[in-house]
Protein backbone atom coordinates (compact mmCIF):
# COMPACT_ATOMS: atom_id res chain seq x y z
CA UNK A 1 0.00 0.00 0.00
CA UNK A 2 0.93 3.71 -0.51
CA UNK A 3 0.26 6.80 1.10
CA UNK A 4 -1.25 10.35 -0.47
CA UNK A 5 -2.02 12.80 1.43
CA UNK A 6 -3.27 16.45 0.42
CA UNK A 7 -3.09 19.62 2.74
CA UNK A 8 -4.95 23.08 2.23
CA UNK A 9 -2.27 25.52 2.79
CA UNK A 10 -3.09 27.54 6.31
CA UNK A 11 -5.42 30.36 6.56
CA UNK A 12 -4.55 33.23 4.00
CA UNK A 13 -5.27 37.07 4.70
CA UNK A 14 -7.74 36.65 1.70
CA UNK A 15 -9.21 33.94 3.30
CA UNK A 16 -9.72 36.21 6.22
CA UNK A 17 -11.36 38.87 5.00
CA UNK A 18 -13.03 36.60 2.80
CA UNK A 19 -11.21 37.80 -0.63
CA UNK A 20 -11.29 35.80 -3.99
CA UNK A 21 -7.44 35.60 -4.52
CA UNK A 22 -7.26 32.57 -6.97
CA UNK A 23 -3.33 33.05 -8.49
CA UNK A 24 -2.35 36.34 -6.76
CA UNK A 25 -0.27 35.89 -3.64
CA UNK A 26 -1.98 36.65 0.03
CA UNK A 27 0.33 35.84 3.10
CA UNK A 28 -0.61 33.17 5.77
CA UNK A 29 -2.08 35.07 9.07
CA UNK A 30 -0.86 33.64 12.63
CA UNK A 31 -3.89 31.58 12.44
CA UNK A 32 -2.79 29.94 8.95
CA UNK A 33 0.37 29.91 10.54
CA UNK A 34 -0.86 27.79 13.32
CA UNK A 35 -2.82 25.47 10.94
CA UNK A 36 0.04 24.75 9.18
CA UNK A 37 2.12 23.70 12.36
CA UNK A 38 -0.79 21.27 13.71
CA UNK A 39 -1.31 19.80 10.43
CA UNK A 40 2.25 18.86 10.93
CA UNK A 41 2.09 17.55 13.83
CA UNK A 42 -1.08 15.74 13.17
CA UNK A 43 0.80 14.10 10.29
CA UNK A 44 4.01 13.26 12.85
CA UNK A 45 1.56 10.99 14.85
CA UNK A 46 0.98 9.23 11.49
CA UNK A 47 4.47 8.28 11.09
CA UNK A 48 4.75 8.46 7.14
CA UNK A 49 7.57 8.64 5.32
CA UNK A 50 6.96 10.71 1.86
CA UNK A 51 9.68 10.53 -1.04
CA UNK A 52 8.32 13.83 -2.67
CA UNK A 53 6.54 16.85 -1.68
CA UNK A 54 4.20 19.36 -4.94
CA UNK A 55 3.06 22.42 -3.86
CA UNK A 56 2.08 25.36 -6.11
CA UNK A 57 4.12 28.26 -6.86
CA UNK A 58 1.61 30.40 -4.80
CA UNK A 59 3.42 32.04 -1.37
CA UNK A 60 0.95 30.69 1.05
CA UNK A 61 0.93 27.31 -0.44
CA UNK A 62 4.69 27.30 -0.43
CA UNK A 63 5.34 28.52 3.43
CA UNK A 64 2.56 25.84 4.59
CA UNK A 65 4.61 23.05 3.03
CA UNK A 66 7.77 24.32 4.38
CA UNK A 67 6.27 24.20 8.27
CA UNK A 68 4.55 21.33 7.58
CA UNK A 69 7.97 19.43 6.31
CA UNK A 70 9.55 21.37 9.36
CA UNK A 71 7.09 19.94 11.86
CA UNK A 72 7.07 16.66 10.79
CA UNK A 73 11.17 16.28 10.35
CA UNK A 74 11.54 15.75 6.75
CA UNK A 75 12.67 19.30 5.64
CA UNK A 76 15.37 17.50 2.89
CA UNK A 77 12.65 16.33 0.71
CA UNK A 78 12.17 17.35 -2.59
CA UNK A 79 9.56 19.78 -3.21
CA UNK A 80 8.04 20.15 -6.73
CA UNK A 81 6.54 23.77 -7.44
CA UNK A 82 4.55 23.70 -10.45
CA UNK A 83 1.69 26.31 -11.82
CA UNK A 84 -1.07 23.49 -12.46
CA UNK A 85 -1.26 23.37 -8.37
CA UNK A 86 -2.13 26.79 -8.49
CA UNK A 87 -5.37 27.89 -7.04
CA UNK A 88 -8.47 28.45 -9.37
CA UNK A 89 -8.08 31.64 -11.14
CA UNK A 90 -10.70 33.66 -10.26
CA UNK A 91 -10.67 36.56 -13.07
CA UNK A 92 -12.19 39.51 -12.66
CA UNK A 93 -13.28 38.96 -9.37
CA UNK A 94 -9.61 38.98 -7.74
CA UNK A 95 -9.77 41.56 -4.59
CA UNK A 96 -13.44 41.72 -4.26
CA UNK A 97 -15.00 40.55 -1.36
CA UNK A 98 -17.24 37.47 -1.57
CA UNK A 99 -20.09 39.38 0.12
CA UNK A 100 -19.87 42.20 -1.89
CA UNK A 101 -19.93 40.26 -4.94
CA UNK A 102 -23.32 38.74 -3.83
CA UNK A 103 -24.58 42.12 -3.45
CA UNK A 104 -23.57 42.81 -6.84
CA UNK A 105 -24.31 39.93 -9.00
CA UNK A 106 -26.99 38.42 -7.01
CA UNK A 107 -26.27 35.23 -4.83
CA UNK A 108 -27.71 32.85 -7.16
CA UNK A 109 -24.74 33.91 -9.64
CA UNK A 110 -22.01 33.94 -6.57
CA UNK A 111 -22.74 30.34 -6.29
CA UNK A 112 -22.72 29.15 -9.62
CA UNK A 113 -19.37 31.04 -10.51
CA UNK A 114 -17.90 29.41 -6.50
CA UNK A 115 -19.41 25.94 -6.63
CA UNK A 116 -20.21 25.20 -10.26
CA UNK A 117 -17.98 22.43 -12.41
CA UNK A 118 -18.43 24.63 -15.55
CA UNK A 119 -19.16 28.17 -14.80
CA UNK A 120 -16.49 30.71 -15.54
CA UNK A 121 -16.03 34.14 -13.44
CA UNK A 122 -15.82 37.50 -15.33
CA UNK A 123 -12.53 37.35 -17.53
CA UNK A 124 -9.61 39.70 -16.88
CA UNK A 125 -9.42 42.50 -19.98
CA UNK A 126 -5.89 41.12 -20.02
CA UNK A 127 -3.26 38.47 -18.25
CA UNK A 128 -1.21 40.25 -15.47
CA UNK A 129 2.52 39.92 -16.21
CA UNK A 130 4.59 37.68 -13.53
CA UNK A 131 7.91 36.62 -13.65
CA UNK A 132 6.66 33.01 -12.19
CA UNK A 133 5.28 32.53 -16.07
CA UNK A 134 7.92 33.91 -18.28
CA UNK A 135 9.20 30.72 -19.43
CA UNK A 136 5.69 29.24 -20.42
CA UNK A 137 3.84 30.05 -23.50
CA UNK A 138 1.24 32.75 -23.00
CA UNK A 139 -2.01 30.28 -22.80
CA UNK A 140 -0.71 28.93 -19.40
CA UNK A 141 -1.73 32.17 -17.97
CA UNK A 142 -5.88 32.58 -17.85
CA UNK A 143 -7.53 35.39 -17.61
CA UNK A 144 -10.16 33.32 -15.41
CA UNK A 145 -11.22 30.14 -14.85
CA UNK A 146 -14.38 27.74 -14.22
CA UNK A 147 -13.37 24.28 -11.64
CA UNK A 148 -13.09 22.31 -15.52
CA UNK A 149 -10.83 24.61 -16.37
CA UNK A 150 -8.21 24.03 -13.21
CA UNK A 151 -9.14 20.21 -13.37
CA UNK A 152 -8.11 20.04 -16.98
CA UNK A 153 -4.68 21.31 -15.79
CA UNK A 154 -3.93 19.68 -12.66
CA UNK A 155 -4.85 16.34 -14.12
CA UNK A 156 -2.01 16.08 -16.13
CA UNK A 157 0.30 16.63 -13.50
CA UNK A 158 -1.67 13.93 -11.54
CA UNK A 159 -0.72 11.55 -14.74
CA UNK A 160 3.26 12.80 -15.29
CA UNK A 161 4.16 13.71 -11.68
CA UNK A 162 2.44 12.33 -8.60
CA UNK A 163 0.63 9.22 -9.97
CA UNK A 164 4.08 7.14 -11.89
CA UNK A 165 5.91 8.00 -7.88
CA UNK A 166 2.87 6.37 -6.35
CA UNK A 167 2.82 3.41 -8.74
CA UNK A 168 6.49 2.96 -6.93
CA UNK A 169 5.75 2.79 -4.04
CA UNK A 170 6.29 6.18 -2.89
CA UNK A 171 4.31 8.37 -1.07
CA UNK A 172 3.47 11.68 -1.58
CA UNK A 173 2.29 15.10 0.36
CA UNK A 174 0.23 17.64 -2.05
CA UNK A 175 0.13 21.10 -0.15
CA UNK A 176 -2.35 23.18 -2.08
CA UNK A 177 -5.68 24.96 -2.31
CA UNK A 178 -9.39 24.64 -1.91
CA UNK A 179 -10.46 24.44 -5.39
CA UNK A 180 -7.38 23.07 -7.06
CA UNK A 181 -7.80 20.12 -4.07
CA UNK A 182 -11.20 19.65 -4.97
CA UNK A 183 -10.09 19.12 -8.49
CA UNK A 184 -7.66 16.44 -7.60
CA UNK A 185 -9.91 14.87 -4.90
CA UNK A 186 -12.75 14.55 -8.12
CA UNK A 187 -10.32 12.65 -10.46
CA UNK A 188 -9.48 10.47 -7.53
CA UNK A 189 -12.71 9.73 -6.15
CA UNK A 190 -14.76 9.63 -9.21
CA UNK A 191 -16.59 12.13 -8.21
CA UNK A 192 -19.44 13.70 -10.90
CA UNK A 193 -19.55 17.05 -12.12
CA UNK A 194 -22.49 17.54 -9.94
CA UNK A 195 -21.47 15.95 -6.76
CA UNK A 196 -18.34 17.75 -6.59
CA UNK A 197 -20.41 20.92 -5.65
CA UNK A 198 -20.60 20.05 -2.30
CA UNK A 199 -16.85 18.75 -1.75
CA UNK A 200 -15.18 21.05 0.79
CA UNK A 201 -11.43 21.47 1.75
CA UNK A 202 -10.77 22.85 5.02
CA UNK A 203 -7.59 24.90 5.50
CA UNK A 204 -4.55 22.72 7.70
CA UNK A 205 -6.56 19.82 7.68
CA UNK A 206 -4.46 16.95 6.14
CA UNK A 207 -6.29 14.44 4.26
CA UNK A 208 -4.43 10.79 3.63
CA UNK A 209 -5.49 8.56 1.43
CA UNK A 210 -4.61 4.88 1.24
CA UNK A 211 -4.07 3.43 -2.22
CA UNK A 212 -3.84 -0.23 -3.72
CA UNK A 213 -1.34 -0.99 -6.54
CA UNK A 214 -3.88 0.49 -9.02
CA UNK A 215 -4.04 3.89 -6.94
CA UNK A 216 -7.86 2.43 -5.84
CA UNK A 217 -8.81 3.94 -2.54
CA UNK A 218 -8.40 1.21 0.05
CA UNK A 219 -8.87 3.59 3.12
CA UNK A 220 -9.34 8.10 3.23
CA UNK A 221 -8.48 9.59 6.46
CA UNK A 222 -9.21 13.21 7.64
CA UNK A 223 -6.87 14.27 10.38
Amino acid sequence: MVKLVLIRHGQSIANKEDVYTGWSDSPLTKKGISQARHAGKLLLHEKINFSDVHTSVLVRAIKTANIVLDEIGQSCLPIHKTWRLNERHYGALRGLNKNRTREIYGEEQVALWRRSFYTVPPLLEKIDHDRRYDCFPDVVVPRGESLKMAYDRIVPYWTDGIAPKLLNGENQLVVAHGSTLRAMIKFIEHISDQGIDGVEVANGTPIIYELDHRLKIVEKKIL
